[in-house]
C-alpha cells in the first residue's frame, strides 16, 4: 500500500503569507528608511542621496563632457529663486566631479522619499511580487525587480538627461513585477479534476499578447495602471520632497521589461 504523501500545509492569513524573499525585500526597504529618518544625521543622508540616487545629468556629464554648458543652462530655468539657486549650484558641484556611478541604476530603488512613499511601494510589491516569487522562486524574483529598476533608471535618463533631480523609490522594480505578475494572474481558474484530493492544479501558462487583450480583467488593469503613470507625469503627489523625482518614465521602463522579460525566464522555470 502506497504510503500516504505530506498534504500541502494550511495557509495562513494572507498578510502573513507571503514568501520569505517578498518579506525580506519589504523589510530591507522599510529599514534603510527608518536608518536614514531616525538615526543618520542630515549630513550622511544627504551623501546618501548624493551618492546612491541615480542623477540623469551626473550620467550625462561623464559619457559626454561636452554637455556641461547644457547642464548649467538647464539648472538655471525659470523656477523659485531658491530652488534655481540650489539647481545651479549642484550641477556646478556635478560638472567638478563628473562620474558615471553605474551602481546608481540600481541603488537608487532602496532609497524613498517619505514613509508614504516607502508604505506606498511595499504595498505593491507584497500584492504582485508575492505570486511572481510563489510560481518561480527568490532567484528569478530578484531578477525581474533588478532589471526593472535599471530599465526604468535607464530609460529616464535617457528622456531626462540633464536633470539633476535624484531619482529615488523602488517604483520601476515594483512595475516589472507587476507586469510579469499581469501576464498570469488574471486568468481563470483551470479546469483540473485531481486524481488524488491532495495533488494540486498544475501553473497556468502565461497569456499571449492576444490573449491578454481579449482578456477584459487585464485590459482594465493595465488601462488604469497606464492612466495612474500619465498622472504621475503631470501631478505632484504627496510622496515627499524628491517624489517629483519618481518619474512616471521609470516606472514604464520597468513595466516594459517585466512585461517582456518574463516570457524568457518562464520558458527556463523549473
Amino acid at each position: 500500500m502506497d504510503a500516504m504523501p505530506d498534504l500541502p500545509p494550511q495557509n495562513r492569513v494572507p498578510m502573513f503569507n507571503m514568501p520569505g524573499v517578498v518579506t525580506a525585500s519589504i523589510a530591507v526597504l522599510l529599514a534603510i528608511h527608518a536608518l536614514r529618518d531616525f538615526v543618520l544625521p542630515d549630513e550622511w543622508d544627504i551623501w546618501t542621496l548624493i551618492h546612491l540616487a541615480l542623477i540623469p545629468g551626473r550620467w550625462t556629464v561623464a559619457i559626454d563632457p561636452s554637455r556641461i554648458a547644457d547642464l548649467l543652462k538647464a539648472a538655471g530655468a525659470a523656477g523659485d529663486p531658491d530652488l534655481v539657486g540650489a539647481r545651479q549650484a549642484f550641477a556646478r558641484y556635478i560638472a567638478a566631479e563628473p562620474s558615471a556611478s553605474p551602481w546608481t541604476f540600481a541603488t537608487y530603488a532602496l532609497l524613498h522619499g517619505s514613509w508614504t512613499h516607502v508604505i506606498f511601494n511595499t504595498v505593491w510589491l507584497a500584492a504582485f511580487g508575492s505570486p511572481v516569487a510563489r510560481r518561480y522562486g527568490a532567484l528569478r524574483y530578484g531578477i525581474l525587480a533588478l532589471a526593472g529598476a535599471v530599465a526604468g533608471g535607464a530609460l529616464h535618463v535617457i528622456l531626462d538627461p540633464l536633470s539633476t533631480a535624484p531619482l529615488i523609490g523602488a517604483s520601476a522594480g515594483v512595475s516589472a513585477l507587476m507586469a510579469a505578475a499581469a501576464r498570469f494572474v488574471f486568468q481563470p481558474p483551470p479546469a483540473y479534476r485531481p486524481a488524488q484530493p491532495w495533488q494540486l492544479p498544475p501553473p497556468q501558462r502565461l497569456q499571449t499578447i492576444p490573449e491578454l487583450l481579449r482578456n477584459r480583467t487585464a485590459v482594465i488593469f493595465l488601462t488604469i495602471w497606464l492612466v495612474t503613470n500619465f498622472l504621475f507625469g503631470v501631478i505632484s503627489l504627496p510622496l515627499g520632497a524628491e517624489a517629483t523625482a519618481v518619474a512616471w518614465d521609470a516606472h514604464l521602463g520597468g513595466f516594459l521589461i517585466g512585461f517582456f522579460l518574463l516570457p524568457l525566464l518562464d520558458r527556463h522555470r523549473g
